[in-house]
Formats: structure tokens, sequence, C-alpha cells
């Protein structure tokens, strides 16, 4: 099946020039050349990557990604964008962005950026290609990102939902922090490890019994984090 990509960008010629080259590799490729027609879009469909322009008409990218992440929509996003400041590329990832790419870029960096997003969520969902989880009084669902515990609903960022499904899809295995950034993250910025600790606690905090000691989400000392059930 091919994959199916979302872009959201209001400039004509990049817009034919990527369509069409993406088309070419064997996407699938859809578009909206504003930011309230690309929300509304990527909010109502299923893809499985969105091409973001921060600088869009009517609603910014920026907007756009941070309002699809409030939704609880987990779709990978690739920030597209002229800007080329630090703060930019800090703010958009913040807010639930799983790349970024500034404007002007080559060609083969884009599809190599589309294929590492793609192939990370695949490896997330697991080599049992599950669409759902159970473990103690929690289910995952992992196509809709929804979490319910002991009947109740659960909250979680994008960043902690697709945390949790990483450390599932790889339970069993250890994880170190440093390839939990590299796959959860996925960029390099100023970040450190301690970030997958403060996350790691906030999952303990919603999902275990007891978050002094949990029963799931276990710490290896001095190397990592693994998922035992």
């Amino acid at each position: 099946m091919k994959s199916r990509i979302l872009l959201i960008e209001d400039e004509r010629g990049l817009i034919i020039t990527l369509r069409d080259r993406l088309r070419s590799e064997g996407y699938e490729v859809e578009t909206a050349r504003d930011g309230v027609t690309g929300f509304e879009r990527a909010a109502a469909e299923a893809f499985d990557l969105i091409l973001l322009d921060v600088m869009l008409p009517e609603r910014s990218g920026l907007d756009v990604c941070r309002d699809l992440r409030q939704r609880r929509i987990s779709t990978p996003i690739l920030m597209l964008t002229a800007r080329g400041q630090i703060y930019d590329k800090v703010l958009g990832l913040k807010i639930g962005a799983d790349d970024y790419l500034t404007k002007p870029f080559d060609m083969a960096e884009l599809l190599a950026r589309v294929e590492a997003q793609l192939r990370r969520i695949i490896s997330q969902i697991g080599s049992g290609s599950t669409e759902s989880y159970r473990f103690g009084t929690v289910s995952v669902d992992f196509r809709r990102a929804e979490i319910v515990r002991a009947g109740q609903k659960i909250e979680l960022s994008a960043r902690e939902f697709k945390l949790l499904q990483y450390l599932i899809g790889n339970r069993g295995t250890l994880c170190t922090r440093d390839k939990l950034l590299d796959e959860v993250w996925g960029y390099d910025v100023t970040v450190t490890t301690r970030t997958v600790d403060v996350h790691i606690a906030w999952l303990r905090q919603k999902l275990e019994e007891n978050p002094r000691h949990p029963q799931y989400l276990l710490t290896i000392y001095g190397l990592g984090y693994k998922f035992a059930d």
C-alpha cells in the first residue's frame, strides 16, 4: 500500500515540484494551499505523513501543528520553512513537529527525511503490526492514538504517546536514552537525556498503579529503560 502524504504549502511552484517528485517515488500525495484547509484535511483524513509549511495564508503552520497535536492526532509532521533562526526551529519541534527542514533544501535530503519518518512509524507499531495493546488495566489504540486506563480515558501529549508506542513496540528490549532521543524525538537540537527521564516520569504518573515502583516502565540503571509485560 502506498504511503499517503499531505502537503500543506502555498507556493504553487514548490507544490508542483514536491507533488510530482513524491509521486514518482511511489507516494500518494494530497495538497492544501492554506492553513485552514490543511488543518481540516489533516484532522479529518488518515495520512502517514504531513509536510507542513510554516508561513501559510489564513493560519500559520505552527498553529496547525499545535492544534493537530491538541486533537491527539499523532501523524508525523515534517515542517518546511524559509526561516533559519534556531528559535523558530525549536519552537516548531516543541509544539509537536517531528522534523524540520529549512528552505531552500535539497530534494534528496527531503526524501531521506520522509523515508526516515515513515520507517519510524513502522518500527513504533512493532514487529507484530498490532493496532492495539493491553497491559494491566491500560488499553492502547495505536490507530486512534487513544489510551484507556480502568475505563477512564488518559490524555497523553503527542511525544508521550510516541515514547510509549516505541517502548511497547520494543518491549523486553533495553532502550538507551540516546536511542530514545533518536527514534522518538528524531532531531539534533539542544536537548539532553534528561528529556527522556522527565517524559518517562510523566508516563508513570498516568499509567502505573504505583509510579514510585513501576511494573511496566522499568529503569535499567545506568543504561536506559525497558517496557516489561
